[in-house]
């Protein structure tokens, strides 16, 4: 059976060449997405770079179910990063790692905000995950593991951080765009 520790030297040298790189050009990283709701469907056609993944409701909701949901999105985007960061600080810090997976919960009450229901957020919430990790290291390393991750994981600390979101609306006419 294959383990993660052969590409885990692979991440440490490239870890340390991005810093190295990052260091002699220290500008952050740009990045955006842009998504579009498609007409008679209402999907979600979310592009980033040249990818697109697909944002849907379920069936009970005027969906199609072709996709998962925001909420679910945000969960797989969550366990995408710490199982990313898991694997760049076992290479950083030398931990050997057989395997890794991590399960992200959370719940969303569909009434949350609404009257009777103020108190019970509108949004997700109980979020928490599970990383289950085999390896041969002590409770002490993989604690230290998690402790590394936790401190640098940009989506984890941009959940529980609060942040200063800006929007803009820019309203086009219907009649301006079918006159072209």
């Amino acid at each position: 059976m294959s383990t993660l520790n052969e590409y885990l030297v692979q991440k440490k040298a490239a870890a340390l060449a991005l810093n190295e790189q990052a260091k002699a050009d220290p500008k952050a990283n740009h990045f955006s997405a842009k998504v579009r709701a498609a007409g008679r469907s209402g999907v979600r056609e979310i592009r980033i770079r040249d990818f697109q993944i697909i944002s849907d409701s379920p069936e009970n909701f005027a969906g199609y179910s072709l996709g998962p949901t925001s909420p679910e999105l945000q969960l797989g985007v969550l366990g995408s990063c710490l199982t990313h960061i898991t694997l760049i600080q076992a290479a950083k810090l030398d931990v050997s790692l057989e395997s890794l997976e991590v399960e992200v919960f959370g719940q969303q009450h569909p009434l949350g905000g609404q009257e009777g229901f103020e108190d019970i957020p509108f949004f997700p919430y109980n979020i928490h995950y599970k990383l289950h990790i085999v390896s041969n290291e002590s409770e002490e390393t993989i604690a230290a593991l998690h402790e590394a991750v936790e401190r640098v994981c940009p989506i984890y600390n941009l959940l529980i951080n609060p942040q200063n979101i800006a929007g803009e609306v820019v309203h086009t006419s219907a009649a301006t765009v079918q006159k072209a």
